[in-house]
């Protein structure tokens, strides 16, 4: 993608999706949720009230001037700074998919609105959904994920167990492992309780590989990744990608990879890994980026993370 664009970003190079193009339809960091876990630093805008929060004719444009010029892809997913499903019109981007081109869409959202009819129903357009479910009670739930007010437990499993009610499409559930607070054994059978009343279609176990939003959030080792997700059964795979195997590389501009950091901060051994590039090349753009102004440099664990530079 070598135009800069303000809601796509991508295509970015995934084992289970292929190329993926990310449409982003929400001002950074405007949640349902303040998760402690969040790569993209703590919820400036916790909130539950939906609205239009971009030009969904803007996004529809920007989409159809990709198709024109572009065009190639494996699927197409509602995902970026917040939670999508806050935006009134989010399935507009589906039922573009849709009309326009035979790519597969893809909804990735924390499940806190899909009691909402109107919701579920822009949620259905989607070819694959996949929903959030990392807590086993209220507790646990405002510990982790911080929701915003009048959002608890019990409505987010009611509203995706509904859904799953009522969706033909495939269901993931994404499973976010923090270290010394869902870790246990016995909170782990808890939640696994919990994600087989959904009855998902696959089961994807994370853990924060990048820097999280709260310090002293501790990811979870891939051993110890693995040895959980064999407590959901077949239907689970680690997700936390350690190191990415099997994919072809992809050239990348710095406006493509703009719009990944700033959705997606990494380090450049990630960045290349995602991109199936020699590290040595990827450093050498980010260095470049940074020297630019468009890139800051943060310091961590003895790694070095690259994040936009909004100032």
């Amino acid at each position: 993608m070598s135009k800069t664009h303000q809601y796509l970003f991508g295509p970015v190079p995934s084992r289970r999706l292929g190329r993926s193009l990310g449409v982003d339809l929400i001002p950074f960091k405007t949640c349902t949720m303040d998760c402690t876990y969040c790569q993209l630093g703590e919820t400036t805008c916790t909130i539950s009230e939906r609205g239009d929060y971009v030009s969904m004719q803007d996004v529809l444009a920007e989409l159809d001037g990709w198709r024109a010029t572009d065009g190639a892809a494996d699927h197409i997913t509602l995902a970026g700074s917040g939670e999508p499903t806050l935006h009134t019109h989010f399935g507009d981007v589906f039922e573009w998919v849709k009309k326009n081109t035979s790519i597969h869409s893809v909804l990735l959202t924390n499940g806190t609105l899909l009691h909402d009819p109107e919701v579920r129903a822009g949620a259905a357009l989607a070819d694959k959904v996949k929903v959030t479910l990392s807590a086993w009670d209220e507790a646990s739930f405002q510990q982790i994920h911080r929701p915003a007010q009048g959002i608890t437990f019990d409505l987010l499993i009611s509203g995706e167990r509904v859904f799953r009610e009522e969706y033909s499409g495939e269901l993931s559930v994404e499973v976010f492992i923090v270290e010394g607070v869902n870790s246990q054994i016995y909170n782990v059978q808890k939640i696994v309780e919990v994600v087989e009343s959904l009855n998902p279609d696959r089961i994807d176990i994370n853990t924060a590989i990048r820097p999280p939003a709260v310090k002293g959030i501790r990811p979870a080792t891939e051993d110890r990744l693995l040895a959980l997700s064999e407590m959901f059964g077949p239907k689970a795979n680690v997700a936390a990608t350690f190191k990415k195997q099997g994919l072809q590389s992809m050239e990348i501009s710095e406006d493509a990879l703009m719009g990944l950091i700033k959705r997606h901060p990494a380090t450049c051994e990630q960045l290349a890994s995602e991109y199936n590039l020699p590290e040595d090349q990827m450093f050498k753009t980010l260095k470049q980026m940074v020297s630019s102004g468009l890139l800051r440099e943060e310091k961590g664990g003895g790694v070095t993370y690259y994040f936009h530079r909004a100032d």
